[in-house]
């Protein structure tokens, strides 16, 4: 059985990555917060984005595997005025990501810290020193495994640390499972009428809809060697990339739902998210969650640090490149402004929600550019989108510039 699972997580490494890019520690943080807050009621949000980024998964490994061309490179030779449009995408992606990445480096180091007063609770509750030596020894860690690496090797620890993940949080949830009736319905669209609401509906697109997850998959497959003969395979790694998507996501909504909502408590510090489950199940139940949490943030960190390398290395050529001087600079000063938020002591709640707003900015441009791709009849000839796809990518379109909308209004409340 193990071997089984082993084979086909492999089969879908392209959608590891996606998974990798999307639940990280903004999807933990974003959906346990959300859960606590309003129960299952944004679970409609999360199913529409896991929906479309299906499509736009579709479409973009169906344009790579069919034309051998990457997305920003095509952006630029492929598109009216696409120089501009290109860079402007690969500038949107970058500081929507790094704001992601200060973030999640603080939530995650931490949240070690936190594991780590568990065992001695003597230890002060704020160690600002403690915290930061934590994110710096992770990303040293982190960086060295990026550059002895190739594409191969990244893809298996981000397949081990996203099955951990899964497991973590698909066991919490059923430690607490809430009555299946009012998980259902979450599935009727409605926004909570606080303050907040428009800011989690867009921190969900944000972390869910992620830019990088569509405009990187064209180098993935790259890296996988897939071409035109591995069209079945392409729609079956972005179909269970999605369907892995939704179902992680929504067990942290319903493992906060389960925990906290009931009770009226909330998220507003690191601790909350892992102490609430120990009066239910015991400290096993939080190193459970903590593991999960854990996983998602490296899962993250590890492909956030490659984006920007990778995004310029398809501008420039239109190929993978993990082994230039370029990757390496890149990907170290990715590291520094990772280490921004526990420098400045920053909540890494508040700063990880805010951050993943930031990220749906870019998105219009990106699911615009990839309908005039996928549907070049001379270059996709019988693989153009068809009927199902484009309607997919319309609505697409129409949400990504509704709730681009909402995040701005949000944004704008929220600072």
């Amino acid at each position: 059985m193990l071997k089984k699972i082993t084979t086909f997580l492999l089969s879908i490494g392209p959608g590891i990555f996606c998974i990798g890019y999307t639940v990280g520690t903004g999807s933990v943080t974003s959906m346990a917060k959300s859960g606590s807050q309003y129960g299952s009621q944004l679970l409609w949000v999360l199913a529409l984005s896991c929906l479309f980024s299906w499509a736009l998964m579709e479409a973009y490994g169906r344009y790579a595997v069919v034309t051998g061309n990457t997305a920003i490179n095509s952006f630029k030779t492929s598109l009216k005025f696409g120089q501009p449009i290109a860079i402007l995408v690969i500038v949107g992606i970058v500081i929507g990501q790094w704001n992601s990445l200060s973030g999640i480096v603080g939530l995650s180091s931490n949240a070690i810290y936190e594991i780590i007063r568990l065992s001695f609770p003597e230890l002060s509750p704020d160690n600002y020193w403690a915290v930061l030596g934590i994110a710096i020894a992770m990303l040293i860690i982190l960086y060295f495994m990026l550059i002895i690496g190739k594409y191969s090797f990244f893809e298996k620890i981000l397949i081990f640390f996203v099955t951990l993940m899964g497991l973590s949080f698909l066991i919490s949830m059923f430690i607490v499972l809430p009555p299946a009736g009012e998980i259902l319905q979450g599935f009727v669209p409605s926004i909570p009428d606080d303050q907040g609401g428009n800011l989690m509906v867009a921190a969900f697109v944000g972390t869910t809809m992620a830019a990088p997850t569509f405009v990187v998959r064209p180098l993935l497959m790259q890296g996988k060697s897939w071409d035109k003969h591995h069209v079945k395979d392409q729609e079956r790694d972005a179909l269970s990339s999605a369907f892995l998507m939704f179902l992680i996501s929504g067990a942290i909504m319903i493992t906060a739902m389960g925990a906290m909502y009931y009770k009226g408590l909330s998220i507003n510090r690191v601790i909350d998210m892992v102490t609430v489950l120990e009066p239910v199940a015991g400290k096993f139940a939080v190193a459970l969650f903590m593991t999960g949490a854990l996983s998602a943030g490296i899962s993250s960190i590890f492909p956030i640090l490659m984006v920007a390398p990778l995004l310029i290395a398809d501008y420039k050529d239109g190929k993978l490149d993990t082994r230039s001087s370029r990757f390496r600079v890149l990907t170290a000063i990715a590291c520094v402004v990772g280490l921004s938020v526990p420098i400045m002591g920053a909540n890494p709640i508040i700063a990880q929600i805010a951050t993943q707003v930031a990220n749906v900015f870019v998105l219009p441009l990106v699911i615009g550019g990839i309908i005039y791709l996928v549907n070049k009849r001379d270059i996709m000839k019988e693989h153009k989108a068809g009927m199902v796809l484009n309607t997919g990518l319309a609505f697409a379109f129409v949400f990504s510039c509704i709730i681009s909308y909402l995040g701005f209004k949000a944004l704008l409340n929220f600072f």
